[in-house]
């Protein structure tokens, strides 16, 4: 009758749906234990937890001849194992340094780092779609972009571009548009460059700031021809 549970070379369909929901709800327990930190973001123990979580219960998904009862008690001391490392990692700074990653400043001062872009692993597509998606078109109105622990590029503008949106003196704001990248680490991307200038403009306006294209890690062009350049 309880086959599902301890386990039988022939265990039926039904024994397998059944264990299906139990591991389910198993799995959703623990994690409403766990709290909501274990499903907002991702860092060292939570990626460890859910590995071994899946390792050891899925298991018994597919071997019909093994017990529940093991696996089952072995996940409840890994979930506990990983309650007590995140609340020591609350109380204790240095644990909770070792565990989780420190916040990287990939851009400073409004210049971007190619340095950490290489430590971080991120390329200049990558890092320019993330400031699309935290509403940057311009980038000289940035000051820092910093890679927080959990992954996500988070933005802090120049202080002149913060304190009043265009909205609260209801002054019309003029379209910035999509910033199209001109050169990327010292290379003239000819298919842009076309969108914006020619490569007479492009050198009079590199000219005009005693800059050669090798300096250059970025320069981007908007709509508006406002024109942002990060150097090496």
């Amino acid at each position: 009758m309880f086959d599902f549970w301890t386990g039988t070379e022939d265990l039926p369909i039904y024994g397998f749906l059944i264990r299906a929901m139990i591991i389910y709800s198993y799995i959703f327990f623990i994690v409403r234990v766990l709290g909501q930190r274990t499903m907002s973001s991702i860092d060292a123990l939570d990626f460890i937890f859910g590995v071994v979580i899946g390792d050891i219960l899925g298991e018994t998904l597919t071997e019909g001849n093994s017990s529940l009862t093991g696996p089952m008690v072995a996940a409840a001391v890994v979930a506990s194992l990983h309650l007590l490392l995140s609340y020591s990692s609350l109380k204790s700074r240095r644990l909770r340094r070792f565990f989780e990653n420190e916040p990287i400043i990939l851009m400073r001062d409004g210049e971007i780092l190619p340095d950490q872009l290489r430590k971080t692993k991120i390329t200049l597509d990558s890092f320019m779609m993330d400031l699309r998606l935290n509403n940057v078109s311009d980038l000289n109105t940035v000051d820092y972009a910093i890679l927080e622990m959990n992954g996500l590029i988070s933005i802090i503008k120049k202080s002149a571009d913060t304190p009043v949106s265009r909205a609260d003196i209801n002054v019309p704001s003029p379209k910035t548009g999509y910033p199209t990248v001109v050169i990327e680490d010292g290379v003239i991307i000819e298919q842009n460059l076309h969108k914006v200038g020619d490569m007479q403009w492009l050198k009079a306006e590199l000219q005009a700031r005693g800059l050669h294209t090798t300096q250059v890690f970025i320069m981007t062009v908007d709509e508006n021809k406002t024109i942002y350049i990060s150097c090496k």
